[in-house]
């Protein structure tokens, strides 16, 4: 078996020197003066619409594309007086069109000027069309620049460029409308409003609603009463961007437990690891719980059962104990102490608002803890246009104090739908989301459905979580039992996870990449990808740590700071004929700044990772065929980049398909390999500097040979600092660093 390597080496940082060139018309498309004149319509209706709503200072107004909208795509001309339209985005879902398909609706906050602009823009765009084209234009006789260069602009008082930004808005746009949404109920309600440029506070007090500081997650999200709830709906429905039930349930569920109650014991602590677990409370009878610091943060006048500490101390039992209450699960990472927070009750329901404020308030204050594991998930399923608010607060806290969660995928009862879709927080983007299969690795019974806003890939990964033909051996109040759950499953992800970062030393986005990586192999993406993952996650922590003879795997860490960041210095073996006799896949994790409130655009910032030969342009030739940055990435549909390319997505996972006819690739001039990892601000607030990202690559070699030393030499010789990843010599630093030390 072949150690891994961690690899050192500079990257360097370009911006991004081309610019975005005329706007083009697609393949087939055409715009009508009819079309523009409709659009009119529309912005005039809604002038008129506002001049009858006061409530903030602008307008809001959705602007339904007619496809999921690349922000190449997006409008440009309409709505971009003072400064650029995409500046001016609020708000993003998805809403099925004519055809019942996915496309996007963004909601722009903009004033009267904004609006008055528009019209006289596609005003003069019809006058063009009208006089120069018969009524109508066509993508060809657009995209001819001696064509349209010979028009006289100045006497239709507008300039080309304008004209042509809002011929293209307007093939990319069916309709501007109000996008208005209920959010009455019988309980209180978190609710997420769209930013107006104004305070929240102010803006409802405008409408009869008054609120105080204690009932705000943030600048833009408020809990509301059911009186409160009628009186938004009745009076400004159109400044809700979402809403979600406060009051959940946050419970495993009821399997029928077995009683298997066995006398345990366990060494006394020393200076293993600590994990954090948020959780229901901690029971501290049993019998490791010297090994478990527990706060109990549940108010103590709500009524408790017996029974509400029993899952909070069955998924201790596996992070304490896991591998003696289960030998045949040994996954080689030993023993952790775990400091136990109790948030919730199984037997009553919690405040989502109330859990998100205790879960940022445990992290603010316990930061020297790095890996958390929270098994609390929701029966309530995750909406399809929006993060969950539990979801989000997570994603943000892993940005503000590099810290990263451990989620389970959450349980379905027995008695619910097969294709029950998964719960908060299990939609959180930059936590690791667990799944569970069965012994025989299929999906268990109580599986719940993820995928997350249409493309994420939610779980990330799964591993054994026990059923009905083979249960899992953990302990509650009550003694040893046989259970089963995703709680469990992530338990022993949380396990793999803190060995890696706080024994090995690894940081969380190598260690995260490691972990997705192991289950991801060389397979494609599972078919049933929607319960597991990206696959299933070997059990025993040498099979991630440690490679097959004719494999040579490498992690290497970097900071994004500019468009592009890169390393063209990677010297990989080659064979007899001056070939490389490789196949390639890499995974690369990164941790985003994300916008709640932008809704089915999530994540700030994209990183984009090519791997490959240097080809003869100076460019990568990338092993996944990745095409997105060759000048523009406007020939690749959003659609299809999201699709087949992860855009936008936190974890992207890249490989060549091993195959026993493949042949060697040839050399190119560049006798190079290099990375490429290119970055794009959604939002343009240059989220995209110095995000750090952890990358896992393995070469196998097409004929069993074992070529490690071969790499090692030449990585040498190329200036890379090379080190081998040594469990035993690791375990022995993590040791010493523990030892505390007595002066005389």
């Amino acid at each position: 078996m072949n150690e891994i390597l961690s690899i050192k080496g500079k990257f360097d940082h370009i911006s991004n020197r081309s610019r975005p060139g005329s706007p083009k018309l697609p393949n087939g498309a055409k715009v009508s003066s009819k079309k523009l004149q409709k659009l009119i319509y529309d912005l005039q209706r809604m002038e008129q619409y506002w001049k009858k709503h006061k409530e903030i200072p602008g307008m809001l107004i959705s602007v339904f594309y007619i496809k999921i909208a690349a922000k190449s795509n997006r409008i440009s001309g309409f709505f971009s007086k003072s400064k650029a339209s995409n500046e001016k985005i609020v708000g993003a879902k998805f809403g099925p069109d004519n055809k019942g398909k996915d496309r996007h609706i963004i909601t722009y906050n903009v004033n009267a000027e904004d609006v008055q602009d528009s019209i006289k823009h596609a005003s003069n765009a019809i006058n063009i069309l009208e006089n120069q084209f018969g009524n109508e234009i066509d993508y060809e006789t657009f995209n001819d620049d001696k064509t349209i260069n010979k028009l006289d602009f100045n006497s239709f008082d507008i300039s080309r460029t304008m004209f042509k930004k809002i011929i293209v808005d307007a093939w990319f746009v069916e309709k501007f409308d109000i996008d208005e949404s209920t959010v009455s109920g019988s309980d209180y309600r978190i609710v997420t409003f769209y930013n107006t440029g104004r305070e929240i506070k102010h803006v409802l007090k405008n409408i009869g609603i008054n609120i105080n500081n204690d009932q705000m997650l943030d600048e833009q999200t408020v809990r509301l009463s059911e009186n409160d709830l009628k009186l938004l709906d009745e009076r400004a429905p159109y400044l809700t961007a979402m809403s979600a039930d406060d009051l959940s349930k946050y419970t495993s569920a009821d399997f029928g437990i077995k009683d298997s109650f066995q006398n345990k014991t366990v060494p006394a602590p020393t200076t293993e690891p600590v994990v954090g677990v948020i959780d229901t409370p901690f029971d501290t009878n049993v019998y490791f719980s010297d090994w478990v610091d527990y706060e109990d943060r549940i108010d103590p006048n709500i009524p408790r059962e017996t029974s509400d500490g029993n899952h909070g101390t069955c998924v201790d039992s596996i992070i304490v104990d896991g591998p003696s209450l289960n030998p045949e699960l040994d996954d080689g990472c030993g023993r952790f102490r775990v400091k136990h927070f109790g948030v919730a009750l199984s037997s009553s329901r919690t405040s989502s608002f109330t859990l998100i404020k205790k879960i940022e308030s445990i992290i603010r204050e316990n930061q020297d803890i790095k890996v958390w594991n929270i098994s609390l998930g929701s029966e309530t399923e995750v909406n399809k246009n929006f993060i969950s608010a539990e979801g989000a607060a997570l994603d943000k806290l892993q940005v503000e104090y590099n810290v990263i969660f451990v989620v389970s995928a959450t349980n379905k009862r027995a008695d619910e739908s097969e294709n029950k879709r998964i719960g908060a927080p299990a939609d959180s983007i930059n936590s690791i989301v667990v799944g569970a299969v069965d012994k025989d690795n299929n999906v268990p019974s109580y599986s719940r459905k993820g995928g997350v806003l249409s493309f994420f890939i939610k779980p990330d990964i799964s591993c054994f979580g026990g059923d009905t033909n083979g249960y899992m051996k953990v302990v509650d109040s009550y003694g040893q039992i046989d259970d089963r759950g995703t709680s469990f499953s992530a338990a022993w992800i949380t396990r793999k996870l803190a060995y890696l970062i706080e024994v090995i030393g690894l940081s969380r986005e190598v260690a995260k990449a490691l972990i997705i990586d192991s289950a991801y192999g060389w397979g494609v993406l599972p078919k049933n990808h929607n319960y597991i993952g990206n696959g299933i996650v070997p059990r025993n922590i040498k099979d991630i740590l440690e490679t097959q003879n004719d494999e040579i795997r490498f992690v290497i860490q970097g900071i994004s700071d500019k468009w592009n960041t890169y390393n063209y210095n990677l010297p990989i073996p080659t064979d007899k004929d001056n070939k490389y006799p490789f196949f390639a896949r890499a995974t690369m994790c990164y941790f985003s700044k994300c916008t709640r409130a932008q809704g089915v655009d999530y994540t700030n910032t994209e990183l984009d990772l090519y791997l490959g030969r240097i080809k003869d342009n100076g460019n990568v030739d990338s092993i996944n065929e990745n095409h997105q940055s060759d000048l523009t990435d406007t020939h690749i549909s959003e659609e299809d980049a999201r699709n087949n390319f992860r855009k936008w997505d936190t974890v992207k996972h890249i490989n060549q398909t091993v195959k026993a006819s493949a042949r060697p690739k040839k050399v190119y001039k560049n006798p190079m390999w290099g990375i490429n990892v290119k970055s794009k601000d959604r939002l343009g607030h240059n989220n995209r500097k110095n995000i750090p990202f952890g990358i896992v690559v393995t070469l196998k070699e097409m004929n069993g040979e074992n070529r490690i030393d071969d790499f090692i030499q030449r990585l040498n010789l190329r200036g890379w600092i090379v080190s081998k990843i040594d469990v035993q010599e690791r375990i022995n630093v993590y040791n010493q660093a523990e030892q505390d030390i007595e002066w005389e």
